[in-house]
């Protein structure tokens, strides 16, 4: 079982609806059970079956013995796909602007990590251990499966190696080895230690079974309780927050590249981790500042990589909103929006250059011009070019959701014989492709208009 890994890219881009638009599509019938409850599993008429006295009273004793030996078992988590659960806080005051199924059981897969390296940073802070401390790889480290650094046993790595792997390519085996140095030797008594910590900070509905977030049955939370988390990370560790915004960092003459996109794609955005298996879903925990707002935002549970971004996105857009937060600072503007952004090639006529910042103020709307009869006419917008398709898949899928209208497409093309890939939305008229690019403006997205005569069509595939 792969505990991180790269999920197929749909070719044309599908995101969850967020807010009252998700929690209206997930209803189920069993909406009206407590969060966290298993669909379906409601008490019904109980049958009588003949049990004599004596039996009876063996049957009681021994359900009398069973719970006082803690035989009860745990409610199990819910693959959480199934109905993916979510929240939005506020980072300074903890406020809940936003939250779907948030004390849903869920499997954390490897957010799991961010507990290790809570642990971590009270070891630093108490001088325990220091970023130069050396972490031995052990046969059990060594062992864990995929994602991880491929170290043999016997190879040691550093506390700072061990963190940059872990927010970086969310290693499993330098999770793992750090867990168990921090355990004294044994990794059960750091999941105690982990447990422990998790009930202290008022995480009530989590438990962890190991420092990596490999599969375990045991091993289970809420995307309440990882908002906590990440909060307190934030707060407990203003000096150790850096870590989480970690894009590279050079590991044995490789480099060792971070799967959060998040961090490439959202202005603001500057951590903190990822998660994936398969009973989980896709997990993501995303803080981002604008201006003086810092929030925090928790995903659980999506079937891909695209969904669990663009729902990230969304919900972070519609926070900020909600706060009056201001557009992203300057530092932001300068480097655009989004990752890998590109001038386009062959993408629009002359009088709408793509730029490579973020777009005019809506402030300044552009005017639509009339049109002559009620048909939409092949128009269509542009929102940017990317060398990554699956960037141009995440940004056209979210235009469309953003619009409401139209159909995301993405259209590939060349510059200085390297492929790139526009995000665009089509099937507009001209009046909604001019009123498009104010829409989006309001989100902070780039947008240039495409008439029908830019390369004789609008294309798409």
């Amino acid at each position: 079982m792969v505990s991180e890994g790269d999920a197929g890219y749909p070719r044309q881009p599908g995101f969850l609806p967020s807010g009252a638009r998700l929690a209206s599509r997930l209803l189920r019938p069993w909406e009206g059970a407590r969060e966290g409850d298993r669909p379906g599993r409601r008490l019904t008429r109980p049958v009588a079956f003949p049990v004599s006295l004596p039996l009876a009273l063996s049957l009681g004793l021994m359900l009398v013995l069973g719970l006082a030996m803690g035989f009860a078992t745990k409610a199990e988590a819910e693959p959480g796909f199934q109905h993916p659960s979510y929240i939005v806080v506020d980072a300074a005051s903890g406020q809940v602007l936003n939250e779907f199924h948030a004390d849903a059981i869920r499997y954390p897969a490897s957010l799991t990590k961010l507990m290790t390296l809570y642990l971590a940073f009270e070891a630093l802070r108490d001088r325990r251990i220091s970023f130069e401390t050396q972490i031995p790889m052990t046969v059990e480290a060594a062992s864990v499966e995929p994602v991880k650094l491929g170290l043999p046993p016997g190879y040691t790595i550093s506390v700072q190696e061990a963190i940059l792997a872990m927010v970086t390519l969310s290693a499993n085996d330098a999770a793992t080895a750090l867990g168990q140095y921090l355990g004294g030797g044994s990794i059960p008594r750091f999941a105690e230690m982990m447990t422990l910590r998790a009930h202290a900070l008022g995480m009530a509905n989590t438990s962890f079974d190991n420092p990596s977030g490999l599969p375990a049955a045991s091993q289970v939370t809420t995307a309440r309780d990882i908002a906590i988390l990440a909060r307190r990370l934030i707060i407990d560790f203003p000096d150790q927050y850096h870590w989480f915004s970690t894009r590279r960092f050079l590991f044995h003459g490789r480099w060792i590249v971070s799967d959060d996109n998040l961090l490439k794609v959202y202005p603001g955005a500057d951590g903190m981790k990822t998660g994936y298996t398969y009973a989980a879903g896709h997990n993501l925990v995303t803080s981002a500042a604008h201006g003086d707002v810092r929030l925090i935002g928790v995903v659980l549970g999506t079937q891909t990589i695209p969904e669990v971004d663009g729902e990230m996105m969304a919900l972070l857009n519609e926070g900020f909103a909600e706060e009056n937060a201001p557009a992203a600072g300057p530092e932001i503007a300068a480097r655009g929006p989004f990752h890998a952004l590109i001038p386009s090639a062959q993408a629009a006529p002359a009088t709408a250059p793509v730029a490579t910042s973020l777009p005019v103020p809506v402030s300044a709307p552009v005017a639509a011009p009339p049109e002559t009869d009620d048909a939409p006419a092949p128009w269509g917008v542009q929102i940017a070019a990317y060398t990554s398709e699956h960037m141009a898949l995440y940004v056209s899928g979210l235009s469309e959701r953003i619009l409401q209208t139209g159909r995301a497409v993405v259209e590939q093309g060349y510059l200085r014989g390297k492929a790139v890939w526009r995000a665009r939305v089509v099937d507009l008229s001209a009046a909604e492709a001019h009123a498009a690019c104010v829409t989006l403006a309001h989100h902070r997205l780039p947008c240039w208009i495409v008439p029908p005569s830019a390369n004789g069509e609008v294309a798409s595939r």
